[in-house]
């Protein structure tokens, strides 16, 4: 059984993750935190769990995505995982800092690159990697199967889709993404965005008016 906490860090709001299973392993999906208070709160949790961080995973490179991943390699030696085709998003996170005036370091170089297809594993728990471009040139989204569950980023969100106005985004692959990669699960697949409340595929699927 995978155990997930969700925290909604920093002043766009963005949701991070942290799952871990019954051997205590854990990973940090998208580390939001932007102040120390959030960071502690962040920390705290992990060390009142018990939990060991195995791995730093980024579903794309957007600063409200990765504002944290300098706190965590500091904290626990972890450099992220992420798709290669947003190396360029994550190395642009100063640059985007300065233009909404925001305080920020530089994220550590990824240690590797996630591909599609490719299993994430940490204790007893496997993830599954999609590749769903579009919002940005490397989204990934993080999918586990045994319990039906899709941390997903900023491709899908309750009643809407990702925005695809900024660098690298692009709608149509956005909505090609979401019909050829996340559309094909069954309806009572959790989707747990990067903003936002939890949806689900069934409810994306009938409602969403992005994908009509």
């Amino acid at each position: 059984m995978i155990i997930l906490k969700m925290f909604m860090f920093g002043p766009f709001q963005e949701n991070t993750y942290v799952l871990s299973d019954s051997t205590k392993e854990c990973v940090i999906i998208d580390p939001g935190c932007y102040d120390e208070e959030e960071r502690k709160a962040l920390a705290d949790y992990i060390s009142g769990q018990g939990l060991k961080p195995l791995l730093l995973l980024n579903t794309h490179g957007h600063i409200d995505h990765v504002v944290g991943n300098k706190f965590i390699f500091e904290k626990y030696g972890l450099q992220p995982l992420i798709h290669q085709e947003d190396l360029i998003t994550l190395r642009s996170l100063m640059a985007v800092a300065k233009l909404y005036n925001l305080n920020a370091e530089a994220s550590p170089d990824p240690s590797g690159f996630l591909t599609e297809g490719e299993e994430v594993k940490f204790g007893n728990t496997s993830l599954s990697v999609l590749f769903t471009p579009g919002h940005s040139p490397g989204s990934i989204c993080f999918v586990y199967a045994p319990e039906k569950i899709v941390i997903g980023g900023d491709v899908l969100f309750y009643g809407s889709i990702g925005r695809t106005d900024l660098p690298g985004g692009n709608h149509q692959t956005l909505l090609s993404s979401i019909h050829t990669k996340l559309m094909p699960l069954e309806d009572d697949y959790k989707v747990y965005s990067g903003h936002g409340p939890v949806t689900s595929i069934g409810n994306e699927r009938k409602t969403n008016p992005f994908l009509k």
